[in-house]
């Protein structure tokens, strides 16, 4: 099913003073889509997002919020709403009065807000705590009034500024969960900035990967993750190995391979267009121990193994090069690998991504 266009970003670029925050930024953002800016501190995404929101001005380029030019409209009049990391509360109101206060500055009448109350509070289970103050509130719960009166006014576009970095691990991970059915549920296209890779693949439709004010990479979260563009693309989504390698030779989206490894084989790539050296991206769970150990063998012996529940992270060298491994604890009492232990372990060709410089 095609969607429509909610947000189009054209060549948008960001400087203050000598600082280029932002450089030269394009993508478009469906209607009803989840998208999420991803990418470290420093990156530009917040900047983007108060550019869409109306709070800071491009240097360069444009965007436009569905088909209407907005470099020039003020923040208030765009139908757009922000949930910041802070909740920016309102301390002295109740919980009521903070979702209503928005809409009475609408101009929207006693009624009519009071039903668009009622239904924000109970579209976010809170209705039993309508009259309480935000101090009386937990930190998920400041989040969820937040997220209601940013939804009240209706806006076409959510934007959510790290709002989950202030909660602990479970409560970020059950308010991810309500997050995205709460965009499910609205139908609202939802504009998700933070630095937590996880919280990226969990969530979004689709994420846009910034790094040095720049687009690295737009694509799915199995995209992004099992075909990362380049270097930094795969450093900085989950954990990988970098092998220095030596391309063969190029056959459309394959290129023949040669390790350090003593490994010769055909790998994915993309952006390549002729021999010569590259870097190789290789996941730990990609790579199998012993039994699992099949495609291109090798074999290492174990200098490191910690274990973190689910999984059991390895560190095993070869001949040519150090690899993480992760191997899934599916059995209670499963066989376990010792420091020192002699190991083979093997990764198949589809496994390996070769990487532009």
């Amino acid at each position: 099913m095609t969607r429509g266009k909610a947000v189009e970003v054209f060549n948008v670029s960001k400087r203050f003073g000598d600082y280029q925050a932002l450089d030269h930024v394009d993508f478009t953002i469906h209607e009803n889509e989840f998208f999420t800016l991803l990418g470290p501190s420093g990156c530009g995404k917040t900047t983007l997002l108060r550019m869409i929101a109306g709070f800071e001005t491009p240097s360069e380029g444009g965007i436009v919020l569905f088909g209407q030019e907005i470099d020039q409209l003020p923040a208030h009049k765009r139908r757009v709403n922000t949930v910041f990391q802070s909740y920016a509360l309102f301390p002295h109101m109740t919980l009521a009065q903070n979702i209503a206060f928005g809409l009475e500055n609408l101009g929207w009448d006693k009624p009519r807000r009071e039903a668009r109350v009622a239904e924000m509070l109970e579209l976010v289970h809170m209705t039993p705590f309508a009259s309480r103050r935000p101090d009386q509130l937990s930190g998920g719960q400041r989040q969820r009034i937040a997220l209601a009166r940013a939804l009240a006014p209706e806006p076409k576009v959510l934007l959510l500024d790290e709002p989950l970095s202030a909660l602990d691990l479970k409560l970020r991970q059950a308010m991810r969960d309500e997050l995205r059915e709460l965009q499910r549920k609205t139908g609202i296209t939802f504009i998700f900035v933070t630095h937590d890779q996880e919280e990226a693949l969990d969530m979004s439709d689709r994420i846009c990967v910034l790094g040095q004010g720049r687009v690295q990479q737009i694509g799915t979260p199995a995209e992004i993750y099992e075909e990362p563009e380049n270097r930094f693309v795969a450093d900085f989504i989950g954990e990988t190995n970098f092998l220095d390698a030596e391309v063969i030779s190029i056959d459309g989206a394959r290129a023949r391979i040669r390790t350090p490894l003593g490994l010769e084989f055909d790998a994915a790539q993309k952006g390549l267009t002729s021999p010569g050296p590259a870097t190789l991206s290789l996941r730990p769970e990609k790579i199998g121990l012993q039994e699992q150990a099949t495609g291109n063998v090798l074999t290492g012996t174990i200098r490191s193994r910690n274990y973190m529940g689910g999984y059991t992270h390895f560190v095993v060298e070869t001949g040519g090069a150090s690899l993480r491994v992760s191997r899934r604890n599916a059995v209670s009492q499963a066989e376990s690998y010792a420091v020192g232990q002699e190991v083979q372990l093997g990764f198949r060709d589809e496994s390996v991504r070769v990487l532009a410089q």
